[in-house]
């Protein structure tokens, strides 16, 4: 890399968390996440064809889906990394989960990331799930790029999209394209910045990057017409009502630029990478649990955000992934990890491209980087090199909402059972809940939606071969036992009982509202508190 002027001057750590881009896809499950993620990489031509249509014949699965699930259900079922490299950036790309069942995942990948692309389907605009999870951008200050996907299909109007952004959830929207037809009839887009008019060519079934042709404005009106001039009347509208594109507005999370195009056909998406290249944020010194910031040029740290086991079923390892924070990574280096404050040897270092691995030698603040045979680490511990130490706030566990016992359905393969179920808990794909009257050969495992169970028996089957049986219980209240004296009075009840989450909180689990309601009346001392983190 050749250092710009501007760079000259500053660390190696300085210079290149400045190349980096680090940000994650956000949206409600079917708008088309995964398909803009292979698209995004189509355009930076690290891939040369993509398959992003589910469960169409002869094609390809997208890069970031992965697991036999993802690619049978057509969702992505677990949050995926992809790194590469696009002009002089490096691109940390984060694809999350639609559904709300796996929302807590999503949550752990929004605390890596310096930036999200929201997608809103065309047809449905701003759904439950993608309100929830711009809030938690929101509560997080992330800035947030809105592109408008699926315009190549009917949908509503481009102007009532962005009034639902301002009505719905107070984002004020600046658009830098505006689409040249309704949906359903994509002709291209008027670049509000750049002027005049980009139109598309289809390639075959979406295959490969879209061609673009640019016209200015008297060649648009005059093969257009009325498309035209209405984009262009349109586009002064907005202009007239605040959308004019203003920097400070989007790195303060009051305003999104918006995009329109379809990620299917790869429409759109070139501006879409390079917006994120030249506007999104640059990685920025993280705040440790005492409230310092880590400067990007201090000794190395990074903190885990995910572990996932089994992307490479031939060798059943384990990858920490890790987002680096300050500092310069070196493969082999000794760091201490800050939950244990035992030395951790990366011998086995990787960068990620969905399921596909190559060994990493360094790393910089921004870089996503995947830990091999990480057994000793779980998510939200910190890891640094020198001194002082250093730790980063841990991730929250949700509350979950359902409860089921789990049982091998062959109790000659107990050892694979007890491994498995660590193993899930350790993910987080499930919260693993013991007491002593259940013991470990019964745990409790909790979600937060009932499609984590279903990923919890096909991985248990598939990648331990230890079918297991589930049995559901009926509790649907749960709070924190303030105080552990008093987990015989839960205990004791008939429809509650207190059960051990492996960060030690101890929950207590009631049949419903009113049941809990009557414990705190028959015995007034007991302390029951709200769990602090909820599902978003």
């Amino acid at each position: 890399m050749t250092s710009s002027p501007a760079s000259a001057g500053l660390s190696e750590p300085m210079r290149e968390a400045g190349r980096r881009r680090t940000f994650a896809v956000i949206s409600h499950p079917d708008a088309g996440k995964s398909t803009l993620t292979e698209a995004l990489a189509l355009h930076a031509k690290v891939i040369s064809e993509a398959g992003a249509v589910h469960g169409k014949a002869g094609r390809r699965g997208t890069v970031s889906d992965w697991m036999e699930m993802e690619k049978a259900r057509g969702i992505s079922i677990t949050s995926a990394a992809l790194q590469f490299a696009y002009g002089d950036s490096v691109i940390n790309l984060l694809d999350t989960p639609g559904h709300a069942d796996f929302s807590e995942d999503t949550y752990r990948v929004l605390s890596a990331v310096d930036s999200a692309v929201m997608l809103l389907d065309a047809a449905k605009g701003l759904e439950p799930q993608t309100l929830k999870l711009f809030d938690v951008c929101r509560h997080r200050d992330i800035p947030v790029i809105t592109f408008i996907n699926k315009w190549d299909r009917p949908g509503r109007e481009a102007l009532q999209l962005c009034d639902e952004l301002v009505e719905r959830i107070g984002l004020q929207p600046m658009p830098l394209t505006w689409p040249v037809g309704e949906a359903g009839h994509f002709r291209g887009v008027l670049d509000r910045i750049g002027g005049g008019f980009i139109r598309y060519g289809r390639t075959s079934g979406g295959a490969t990057a879209a061609t673009e042709q640019r016209l200015d404005a008297g060649a648009a009106q005059a093969e257009e017409g009325d498309a035209w001039a209405q984009a262009v009347e349109e586009a002064d509208l907005l202009s007239a009502s605040g959308g004019e594109f203003d920097v400070a507005r989007f790195f303060a999370a009051t305003a999104t630029p918006v995009l329109f195009g379809a990620a299917v056909l790869n429409f759109g998406v070139r501006h879409l990478l390079d917006l994120l290249v030249d506007l999104a944020p640059r990685p920025t010194p993280r705040v440790d649990v005492d409230g310092r910031s880590r400067h990007l040029d201090a000794p190395f740290s990074a903190f885990v955000f995910k572990v996932q086991t089994g992307m490479d079923p031939a060798h059943r390892d384990q990858i920490a992934f890790a987002r680096v924070c300050s500092g310069v990574f070196d493969r082999g280096m000794v760091v201490t990890n800050a939950t244990t404050g035992k030395p951790f040897a990366t011998k086995y270092v990787q960068q990620v491209f969905g399921q596909q691995r190559s060994t990493v030698d360094r790393a910089f603040p921004g870089d996503v980087i995947g830990l091999v045979n990480a057994t000793a680490l779980r998510v939200g511990d910190t890891l640094y090199a020198g001194k002082p130490a250093v730790r980063f706030p841990g991730l929250p566990s949700f509350a979950p909402a359902h409860f089921a016992v789990a049982r091998p359905a062959d109790l000659g393969r107990s050892k694979q059972f007890r491994k498995g179920v660590e193993q899930l808990g350790a993910e987080g794909v499930v919260q693993v809940l013991l007491s002593d009257l259940r013991g470990d050969a019964a745990p409790v495992l909790a979600a937060v939606g009932p499609m984590q169970f279903e990923v919890a028996t096909h991985r248990m089957g598939a990648e331990f071969n230890c079918p297991v049986r589930l049995d559901h219980l009926d509790y649907t209240a749960v709070r924190r036992l303030a105080d552990p004296a008093q987990r015989s009075i839960v205990d004791g009840g008939r429809r509650s009982e207190v059960l051990t989450r492996a960060d030690g909180a101890e929950l207590a689990l009631f049949a419903d509202d009113m049941a809990m309601r009557v414990m705190q009346r028959q015995n007034p001392d007991l302390r029951l508190d709200p769990l602090v983190a909820e599902a978003v």
